[in-house]
């Protein structure tokens, strides 16, 4: 049996958090930097030079990637052989509010979403995902979620007789009916099959998976090809203003389903994906 001490949450979820906001992941910025040699359009090039040099500045002066530090969101894979020494929830709130502060992070959170929207001042609380896995070790995935990007996310349960293409114009369609509003260029993450809130976790999970890993299955891997092609096709471009670069990667997540059903959830991520992972 492993002990860890709430205190090792608490400092794991501010610095995974603090590093997230800091440092793009490097699959991203490589994407978007080799995006910005095949864009014809002039504009298109100016508006992703911008985002990397964006991932340069915060990098070295330790700066947030973009204004809006989102809503932390943690998933925790937890060892059935830990035992948490405290209590797990409020150590991940108070790793959090730590690093809204030592990171000048905006205080984007308000605490109820209709009758009292005062905010909380300190970026909680957290949501968090927690699942049970063998063995003695604790992965926390932490992740900064935009709003501009989150505000674009759709769901819809499909019958299994629709036509794939029918399907495929929905995941589409998310995307273009969204324009410049999800701060393109974007991560698609796709979540088909369980219920309406397993394919809305996959599809945000999905946002994550690193953009150069397709799905093994080689039926999906093709389908996420070809979404991101369509996508791209689309002209949208970096911010809205027109290109090639509309989507930098489309990652589908898959989980057996009902057979009345054929839920489908899109959830957008822009250029600023922060996640980190940490291990205890």
């Amino acid at each position: 049996m492993k002990e860890i001490y709430a205190s090792q949450i608490e400092d794991a979820v501010c610095q995974a958090l603090l590093d997230a906001h800091f440092s793009i992941s490097s699959d991203i910025e490589s994407a978007v930097r080799q995006a910005a040699k095949k864009e014809a359009m002039a504009q298109a090039r100016v508006v992703l030079q911008q985002i990397t040099d964006n991932y340069v500045i915060a990098r070295e002066e330790s700066l947030p990637i973009c204004q809006d530090s989102g809503m932390t969101m943690i998933w925790a894979e937890v060892g059935q052989e830990v035992h948490i020494n405290g209590d797990f929830e409020t150590a991940v709130n108070k790793g959090v509010r730590r690093a809204h502060k030592e990171g000048y992070l905006r205080a984007s959170v308000v605490r109820d979403p209709l009758f009292d929207r005062s905010n909380t001042k300190d970026g909680t609380p957290a949501i968090i995902q927690v699942r049970l896995v063998t063995g003695d070790q604790m992965r926390l995935n932490v992740v900064a979620k935009g709003f501009g990007s989150e505000n674009c996310s759709v769901m819809q349960m499909f019958i299994p007789a629709t036509p794939m293409e029918e399907i495929e114009n929905f995941i589409v369609s998310a995307v273009t009916d969204a324009g410049g509003k999800s701060c393109p260029p974007v991560i698609v993450g796709v979540g088909i099959g369980g219920t309406m809130d397993k394919a809305s976790a996959m599809a945000k999970q999905a946002t994550f998976r690193s953009i150069n890993q397709r799905k093994q299955n080689p039926k999906y891997a093709a389908l996420e090809e070809k979404l991101l092609q369509k996508i791209n096709a689309s002209g949208i471009g970096p911010g809205g203003l027109g290109g090639k670069t509309t989507a930098l990667a489309v990652n589908i997540a898959t989980f057996a389903t009902h057979i009345a059903s054929v839920p489908v959830a899109v959830n957008l991520c822009c250029h600023a994906s922060r996640h980190a992972t940490v291990e205890l």
